[in-house]
């Protein structure tokens, strides 16, 4: 098994990808709105990337955070509020807010198992700074660290609920960041001490089973790489501590804040100490060369990605219902 996602590239899996995956054994997948058409087309697309992988826990992930970042999209599908409506409720009412949380992030774990998606690409566990780029600001659960943990925690375990693993997000923090890493690289000018501020939330929920790094410079620890690329910020930070021991995967390697070809930035972040690879374009070229630079995934990262698709605990529960809860709790605010 290759340590790397890939995308897709439609609604249908092509013979070219078939045979591709077939070979390459990637260890998951990662969907986009160009592969979500409705619930039969996306059962049957998950189906196929299980009969391929000979896995029927082989991870699919996507991101559904609610808000903008939502891939499956109305009317198929129900949309979803965004981190900051529960930071609104938590400023008036916080139990009712980790409860909305809670419900929400059920209803998503049983819209997204129902097509067949076992990982989802969130919370958010950034914490929100006056600088923040809008690109990361919009999407949180606030500006306070513990309130960012308290409603991190109750979305993955309601996702957990509604048999979805989740990926918290952007370790060891891109609240800082006042560029779009998408299209350039943010670099950090805060000291050590400053900086426990952003990573009080993932040390918080240090044992959630997936984590993606983000591609942040942080002078204060490494001048010369971004997180993903960072060995010293893996091993010393992320690893140290924060103290997390889930899977690691990097965020999409063909943003613009990395430079290089894909298998050089896969080959890098894995050498850095990340356990996988996110490449989302579904770029053949691109993805032969990724496969052609990895080795196989190390028994370290399969046993922490077994580990992480086991730490679902599927409850019943009924998604109409659990979205009338969260909007009756949030009307609140």
């Amino acid at each position: 098994m290759k340590p790397v996602i890939f995308g897709l590239s439609g609604p249908v899996l092509t013979a070219d990808e078939a045979a591709f995956f077939r070979d390459a054994d990637p260890l998951g997948y990662i969907l986009f709105g160009r592969n979500c058409v409705d619930r039969a087309q996306m059962r049957a697309l998950t189906d196929s990337l299980r009969d391929l992988s000979g896995r029927d826990d082989v991870p699919i992930l996507i991101d559904q955070e609610g808000g903008r970042v939502a891939r499956m999209q109305p009317p198929e599908w129900p949309a979803f509020p965004a981190g900051p409506a529960f930071d609104a409720l938590y400023e008036v009412a916080p139990s009712s807010a980790i409860e909305a949380a809670r419900a929400n992030g059920q209803a998503l774990g049983l819209m997204l198992a129902e097509v067949g998606v076992n990982v989802n690409c969130a919370p958010l566990l950034d914490v929100r700074m006056p600088e923040t780029t809008p690109a990361v600001g919009g999407r949180t659960f606030g500006s306070e660290p513990m309130r960012v943990a308290a409603l991190g925690r109750a979305m993955l375990d309601g996702m957990a609920k509604g048999g979805v693993v989740g990926v918290v997000k952007h370790m060891p923090g891109h609240g800082r960041g006042v560029v779009d890493s998408h299209y350039e690289l943010p670099v950090v000018d805060a000291d050590d001490a400053a900086l426990e501020r952003d990573i009080e939330p993932f040390r918080t929920l240090k044992d959630a089973p997936m984590a993606m790094t983000c591609h942040v410079v942080f002078k204060a620890w490494d001048a010369d790489n971004p997180a993903t690329l960072s060995p010293t910020v893996i091993r010393d930070v992320i690893r140290g501590r924060i103290g997390f021991d889930g899977l690691l995967m990097t965020d999409d390697i063909d943003m613009k804040a990395l430079t290089g070809t894909a298998g050089e930035k896969a080959a890098q972040a894995i050498a850095a100490g990340c356990d996988v690879a996110l490449d989302c374009w579904a770029r053949m070229g691109e993805m032969e060369e990724i496969v052609g630079r990895l080795g196989d995934a190390p028994p370290v990262t399969l046993a922490r990605l077994q580990r992480a698709m086991a730490s679902v605990r599927p409850e019943a529960g009924e998604m109409d219902a659990l979205i009338a809860k969260r909007e009756e709790l949030l009307a609140l605010a």
